[in-house]
């Protein structure tokens, strides 16, 4: 079998895994139950006095269609995006490597992604921007009419009993009861300005669903992940789409002193709250060496700071440097926390943070052909970072 063949049969295989783990995904958030539970032993259960809801099938499986194709329509748009952009460029591309990922034992989305090979140099600012900003905007456009078509047609909110039969002893008004009480793991949906329009101004009023029941609506859930793997491609750092539009728009120099600094205010975001000064607070020992409190936070802070040093591990190759910057975003973080005790960032991106600085990279690659990009190019790269903006939420996932 020749390379490309194989290759071509190694993209269907996964892109066909994908389908199938998305599903599955999705019937899970839309149903609020597990496959997994299928391969338990009831019988056992039952000896263990341990109840667990009925497992998904083959139906909740088909409904499951309703949030995959959607998510993966958006996410395909996308990588064609930069696919035929870089065709149309004359630089080797391959066809979408899509990753299957799912669990069955906890929530996932059925996939990390999916990703495209460049397979030849790219010499020209121009191009890098060119294939950097078509993937999301086009994927983007996708998300705006997945989302129109989920708030124009929701169902009434009696969908939610069907999920949620405890509810209806509360009749229509369910929300108002329901969200008074503290509901351990409900995933709530955060609020960026795109969703928060739709919301307003799109949605019936009547059949809208509090914030901790969207995640069983699948058409809202994949507008909105998309929304927030859109503004995560969009950051303007490194290789990331957003990395290279701002290169094409500043160039070289300007590029290689913004997104350091932007990776540091996204690590102190992100941080933000999880050191505070009260927690460092002596108790009832005469000595802070004496105080076991004191010792655990200081030794938990240790391998913060040494999470934070391979954070910013590629920001420079001077070893105090970086530890300068490590340190200082923690002494930022904690003098911030004793102004403004209430004020926390979103711990969630840290994942994501470590990633990007540590093995994404923060510099943007040169290219030997630095020419401005024209007006035409400028006005879309502008856009393309407001998209950013409205597209961004703080705090995307909270868990009650």
């Amino acid at each position: 079998m020749k390379p490309h063949t194989k290759r071509y049969v190694l993209q269907g295989i996964l892109f066909v895994l994908t389908i199938i783990t998305t599903t599955l995904a999705g019937a899970e958030w839309i149903f609020g139950r597990q496959f997994f539970y299928v391969f338990i032993d009831e019988q056992a259960l039952k000896k263990l006095q341990i109840t667990l809801p009925d497992p998904l099938g083959w139906p909740e499986f088909m409904a499951g269609l309703e949030f995959s194709i959607p998510f993966l329509a958006i996410l395909t748009v996308h990588e064609f995006g930069h696919y035929f952009t870089a065709k149309y460029h004359h630089v080797k591309a391959t066809l979408p490597y899509y990753i299957p990922f799912w669990f069955g034992l906890s929530q996932t989305i059925g996939t990390m992604g999916a990703f495209i090979r460049l397979e030849s140099e790219i010499k020209s600012r121009k191009k890098f921007f060119d294939i950097g900003i078509a993937g999301p905007l086009a994927g983007f456009v996708v998300a705006l009419l997945v989302l129109w078509y989920g708030f124009a047609n929701l169902p009434t909110l009696d969908y939610v009993f069907k999920i949620h039969p405890e509810y209806q002893k509360y009749g229509m008004g369910f929300a108002k009861v329901v969200g008074q009480r503290p509901m351990t793991g409900a995933i709530v949906l955060g609020d960026n300005l795109l969703f928060s329009f739709f919301k307003t101004y799109v949605a019936d009023p009547t059949r809208l669903p509090p914030a901790f029941e969207m995640i069983h609506y699948p058409w809202l859930l994949a507008g909105y992940l998309a929304l927030f793997f859109t503004s995560l491609n969009l950051i303007p750092i490194g290789q990331l789409d957003g990395g290279h539009i701002l290169y094409g728009l500043v160039g070289k120099r300007a590029s290689a002193v913004i997104m350091p600094i932007l990776l540091v205010i996204f690590v102190f975001y992100a941080g933000l709250g999880f050191f505070t000064p009260q927690d460092f607070k002596n108790g009832t020992a005469t000595s802070w060496w004496e105080d076991e409190n004191f010792i655990e936070q200081i030794s938990k802070m240790g391998f913060y700071a040494y999470f934070l040093y391979l954070c910013f591990s590629r920001v420079s190759k001077n070893v105090q440097t970086v530890w300068l910057l490590a340190l200082g975003v923690i002494v930022a973080q904690l003098a911030t926390s004793q102004v403004f005790p209430t004020l926390e960032g979103y711990s969630g991106f840290m994942p994501f943070v470590f990633l990007l600085g540590r093995f994404l990279g923060v510099y943007h690659p040169d290219t030997e052909q630095d020419d401005p990009l024209n007006w035409q190019r400028q006005a879309l790269g502008w856009f393309a970072l407001l998209v950013f903006v409205v597209c961004f939420c703080p705090k995307p996932f909270v868990v009650l």
